[in-house]
């Protein structure tokens, strides 16, 4: 099949990339000729375990290409993927420019039916204002169906080969008949394509994001509750987590989700509902809870030394999760301004993010070369993303490293016993 996927940003790249890795010619097309040319001559710019090796195989099968000229993009296309961004404004409400400009554009182009898809997370009633868009300037026969993505960071392309499910939202039995083909590789093992109407479609994005930042922000309340109890809040996640109810993933608790996701689906949801008059109250605590937590250690540390002014810190993980280079709504961001505002210095160690924060902060803050390198003569260690090669590390080497015996676990990387026996003042998240 030929498919053409308007914005090449992470959810673009990874959808063109696996489509291709099908069988299908894929054209991606962004208006950046800058990014156009790097992903043309082979550099990816996103980095995503996995991704690069399909990437370059299908570049090189001609599979996957690349243009700026919306045109050129969309002549032979059978479907159309919008995946361009929808930031959140200043009322939180999702900015839908990017795609209605497209859906403008796209009336003045098409000569028959195609298929547009809204990939981009877009708020109840998107496909009608696509479609009335399109609609001003094409008059033939076309459908717009909203295809949310479910991508994980760092696990995108095996979610993507291998989804929980398919939700397709389109009433056009023509429509339906052309995505089940496309589809049919990725359902092998029968997970199911669910179809529905556009609107129910548009909401169960913004459902299951927000559903999962609200296990998170709950259990951020329950680390906050055993600190103040003397109880382990691993040892409840593990009680809770077994009852298949409940499941066990995102009961980890932290200093906070962030990234492209959580927060804007979050926000975008919780204005939408403002919109009908219904004052969705879990999502407003939600976001409350996240924000303190956010700051959840500073206290912490100010508490312990005194006094920030001229201190210095390590500071393990600038990415909001690991196994990305995403640094959007990073807790590690607030916590660097909290830190700096207070007088200190941040020595930081990512091994992805570094130069997304250098090109964001600037010199705000040193970055090292390795995790070791940014403990050299620091007051002490603060863990705000939880990469695996930070979970055992040489402590023989931080102990001679760091000049004061102090951790500060954002994450709840090390075990407490552990760090502890070994003289730290070690401080996590809702253990004693």
């Amino acid at each position: 099949m030929k498919l053409a996927v308007v914005g090449t940003g992470y959810v673009g790249l990874v959808t063109g990339t696996c489509f291709a890795e099908t069988g299908n010619y894929v054209c991606c097309i962004d208006i950046d000729q800058r990014k156009v040319d790097k992903l043309s001559s082979g550099e990816i710019t996103i980095f995503e375990p996995g991704l690069e090796k399909l990437f370059a195989r299908n570049l090189k099968e001609e599979r996957l290409t690349f243009t700026t000229n919306l045109a050129e993009g969309i002549k032979d296309a059978e479907v159309i993927f919008l995946a361009l961004p929808t930031p959140p404004g200043e009322d939180g409400s999702a900015d839908l420019s990017y795609i209605l400009k497209v859906a403008d554009d796209l009336g003045g182009l098409l000569t028959g039916y195609k298929i547009i898809i809204d990939k981009s997370t877009v708020p109840v009633g998107t496909a009608d204002k696509v479609t009335a868009a399109i609609a001003k300037k094409y008059k033939g026969e076309f459908d717009v169906v909203s295809n949310p993505e479910f991508l994980r960071e760092g696990m995108a392309v095996e979610d993507f080969m291998k989804p929980d499910r398919v939700v397709i939202g389109t009433e056009s039995e023509k429509a339906k008949t052309i995505l089940l083909d496309l589809y049919a590789p990725f359902v092998r093992q029968g997970n199911p394509i669910i179809f529905m109407d556009e609107k129910s479609a548009e909401l169960t994005k913004y459902a299951a994001n927000s559903f999962l930042a609200t296990k998170i922000s709950f259990m951020n309340e329950i680390a906050q509750l055993c600190e103040r109890l003397g109880a382990d809040v691993d040892m409840v996640r593990k009680g809770m987590g077994t009852d298949e109810r409940i499941g066990k993933r995102f009961l980890f608790p932290g200093i906070g989700y962030g990234g492209s996701c959580f927060p804007k689906d979050v926000q975008a949801l919780a204005k939408s509902s403002s919109e009908v008059n219904y004052d969705f109250k879990i999502l407003e605590a939600v976001m409350e809870v996240n924000k303190k937590q956010k700051q959840h250690l500073i206290p912490k540390i100010k508490e312990y030394y005194g006094d920030l002014s001229g201190k210095k810190f390590a500071m393990w993980g600038l990415a909001f999760k690991p196994n990305t280079d995403d640094i959007r709504e990073a807790p590690a961001l607030e916590m660097i301004d909290a830190l700096v505002e207070a007088g200190a210095k941040v020595c930081a160690y990512d091994p992805e993010a570094m130069n997304n924060v250098r090109n964001l902060i600037g010199h705000k803050i040193s970055y090292c070369a390795d995790q070791y390198s940014a403990l050299d003569d620091a007051d002490g260690l603060i863990i705000a993303t939880e990469w695996n090669e930070f979970r055992t590390p040489d402590f023989e080497k931080i102990d001679r490293l760091l000049k004061n015996k102090a951790i500060f676990d954002g994450r709840n990387v090390f075990e407490s016993e552990q760090v502890r026996k070994r003289g730290y003042h070690y401080v996590s998240i809702g253990r004693p």
